[in-house]
């Protein structure tokens, strides 16, 4: 229980403004250790080949999950139906996204399933449509999406591929008022190996712990993450709403202090996609953006963006295996409609 605020800080960070607010996700997971023991944390070394693994996200547009809170019997019924289609109950839970509440939440769900956590994610960071995971690009079958709401609704989807999981789970998670929880990927060790990215829920608690008891957390988290400052300043401009289960929208930074006279503006799907300034790009997806607070280096999600917050927007590189050509393909800045060739942070930021 001890590790949750740690955890939460490195989850809002590499949530690159999405995965959901952690301040739920923290909360329930305390409540679910404090009324079920702590969780243990596994690797995919301690689990059989056998053993199911079962991803579990949060679908649909951040600005609503801080109204429609998940229960503790979505999971449940996710996992009954997971036990129900093959034979026998989940071996551990695995977060989908390791990036915002969706990287907090599994330790929770965990706890009320009475399962491990594993200590990998499909992402590295957080991504807003469903074939946007590792599992993906390794060419794992997406044939099968489990979701349910806090309505009580279970939807069980059997969808073509990875496109047409994001399309069908989309709507029906908009059906559901915009919010939604969601296995999907559901594999064995075994097979996991290779298709995950491992060790991710270790990393987040390290980038949590990098800013504790330092008079400098924002260049504590710059050394631990190996990041770009882009700029530092003041929020000027946010355009933002919700529609077609997504967050969209642009933030607007104008540079203070050594940073003065220069702009940012930041495209926004979910999670920070392209900064840019003076029409030049200076970091894009599949690489990370995150706003941090200037003076604490918490960093802050999209749906919290507010005039006159004074920020820092940090830009670092992602996981190798997003920039692959599958990679790229999946979640390079083409696929979200932008007519940009990927050119890695490390390039841009010292352009």
């Amino acid at each position: 229980m001890n590790d949750i605020p740690a955890l939460a800080r490195g989850c809002a960070v590499l949530g690159t403004g999405g995965g959901g607010d952690v301040r739920t996700g923290s909360l329930a997971a305390i409540r679910a250790i404090r009324e079920y023991g702590p969780v243990p944390l596994l690797t995919l070394g301690d689990l059989p080949a056998d053993a199911l693994i079962l991803p579990l996200s949060g679908i649909g547009a951040p600005t609503v999950s801080h109204e429609m809170i998940h229960g503790e019997d979505e999971p449940k019924r996710i996992a009954e139906e997971a036990e129900r289609i093959f034979g026998r109950p989940p071996g551990a839970i695995m977060s989908s996204e390791i990036g915002g509440a969706n990287g907090v939440a599994p330790v929770a769900w965990a706890a009320q399933l009475g399962v491990p956590l594993l200590d990998a994610d499909g992402m590295g960071r957080a991504f807003p449509e469903v074939q946007m995971v590792s599992m993906y690009v390794a060419g794992i079958p997406a044939d099968l999406v489990i979701m349910s709401d806090v309505a009580g609704n279970v939807v069980t989807i059997r969808p073509v591929d990875g496109l047409w999981s994001e399309r069908i789970a989309r709507a029906v998670c908009v059906a559901a008022g915009s919010h939604a929880l969601m296995s999907d990927y559901l594999l064995t060790a075994g097979r996991a190996r290779g298709a995950v990215i491992e060790g991710t829920v270790t990393r987040a608690l390290e980038i949590g712990r990098a800013t504790e008891g330092t008079a400098d957390p924002l260049g504590a988290l710059r050394d631990r993450l190996g990041a770009a400052r882009l700029i530092t300043g003041k929020l000027t401009d946010v355009e933002r709403r919700t529609t077609g289960g997504f967050v969209r929208g642009t933030a607007t930074i104008e540079g203070t202090g050594d940073d003065r006279g220069r702009r940012l503006s930041l495209e926004l799907q979910n999670e920070n996609l392209v900064a840019i300034e003076d029409g030049r790009v200076r970091a894009m997806v599949p690489d990370l953006i995150t706003v941090v607070d200037t003076e604490t280096a918490a960093a802050v999600q999209t749906e919290g963006l507010r005039y006159g917050q004074r920020v820092t927007v940090l830009a670092w590189p992602c996981d190798p295996l997003w920039r692959t050509p599958r990679g790229l393909e999946t979640a390079g800045p083409r696929a979200f409609g932008y007519d940009l060739d990927y050119v890695p942070v490390e390039e841009l930021s010292h352009g």
